[in-house]
């Protein structure tokens, strides 16, 4: 099966590049948020890629004004991993690792945008992210963080929002990680579902920090890295031993508040009240999950009330319990002090000694 793809010097197996080697679960996908400097916007993308299911997906969502504008695409791709246009959204890059333009015109919701993400700093490599269950193989993938400026404007209801000047963060991913439908049989042994996900990017005005946390039920850390790099004194330290304080809101899986220390370095966390809610993306959503197929092509768009959504994961609506939190960032490195905001990306599923959570959900449902 060739494509386009084949005519670039990029193959790696023998293969035409509309094969990726032989998991059914591999994947190749861009995120990308960005942020207000008064925190009244916060806005994200995602297009994911999968090759062994032929099925490309793509979401465009806002937050703005009490409400959260979800808009979700996808396709069968027939092989072509290039044609990044899904119906009403495209993504189109400009230069490699420099600059994403992303366009979005959709009649029924009323979304538009044409905004452009441009690097502040080279790429950060998180460490591999392998992970089995038994000898199954549930993750093994890589992962590229850089933070971002927008250019731009977005439409949402006839109004129009400059993002211009907007801050944000952008990942690439690729590799393997449970997409599309379910295995039809469970590891062995079985063993509880457990999930413990801290992910930290922030933007100051001169400078970028990153970090991030993977931890098993006992605390233990099995992916960790944090990146501080400051653009006026051209350095940047690379830190694997870094200390996590969380605090959580009482009788919640909510961050409150959020330390993070590591090799001279201090960070402080402040989330602000509004939360981004990932499902408007597709993450773990029951309809919209990452590679589902919706036929030849599909388009749908929904609109959540913010201050409904709590009150929603209480209800039983999981597909809120993932989300990116704004947060004030206070760090201090070398006897300077630098103010910043960055989100708190949370995921907490299962036990987690250090954070008291003993069951799946324990905290979440009323």
């Amino acid at each position: 099966m060739l494509t386009p793809a084949d005519d670039y010097p990029l193959h790696q197996t023998p293969e035409p590049m509309a094969f990726a080697g032989g998991d059914r679960n591999f994947y190749d996908r861009f995120f990308f948020n960005g942020y207000s400097a008064d925190g009244e916007i916060f806005f994200a993308v995602a297009l994911g890629v999968y090759p062994q299911l032929n099925i490309m997906d793509a979401s465009f969502s806002l937050s703005y004004a009490g409400k959260q504008y979800n808009l979700r695409t996808s396709k069968e791709m027939m092989g072509d991993r290039l044609n990044l246009t899904l119906g009403p959204l495209t993504l189109e890059i400009v230069r490699p690792l420099e600059e994403t333009r992303i366009l979005v015109h959709d009649k029924d919701s009323g979304l538009k945008a044409d905004i452009t993400a441009l690097a502040r700093h080279a790429p950060i490599e998180e460490p591999r992210f392998t992970r089995r269950q038994g000898t199954r193989l549930m993750m093994d993938l890589t992962r590229a963080t850089q933070n971002i400026t927008w250019q731009g404007s977005i439409e949402v209801d006839g109004q129009t929002l400059d993002v211009a000047g907007c801050c944000g963060t952008r990942d690439r991913s690729w590799g393997i990680r449970q997409v599309g439908a379910g295995e039809p049989q469970a590891p062995v042994p079985p063993a509880p579902a457990q999930f413990y996900w801290l992910w930290t990017p922030v933007n100051f005005e001169e400078a970028a920090f990153f970090c991030h946390t993977n931890d098993d039920g006992d605390g233990e850390a099995w992916n960790r890295k944090a990146v501080f790099e400051d653009f006026k004194a051209g350095t940047r330290l690379e830190m694997r031993k870094l200390d996590f304080t969380t605090q959580y809101y009482a009788g919640t899986r909510r961050v409150q508040a959020l330390g993070v220390e590591a090799e001279g370095l201090q960070a402080q966390f402040k989330p602000l009240s509004r939360m981004f809610y990932m499902q408007g993306l597709g993450y773990i959503h029951p309809e919209f999950g990452h590679g589902t197929h919706h036929g030849t092509s599909h388009v749908s768009h929904d609109v959540m009330v913010l201050d409904e959504a709590e009150a929603a994961l209480k209800a039983g609506k999981m597909e809120n319990l993932h989300v990116q939190t704004l947060s004030k960032v206070n760090l201090t490195h070398g006897g300077k002090t630098y103010e910043g905001l960055g989100v708190i990306e949370q995921l907490f599923i299962g036990p987690h000694v250090p954070s008291g959570f003993q069951d799946l959900l324990d905290g979440i449902m009323s």
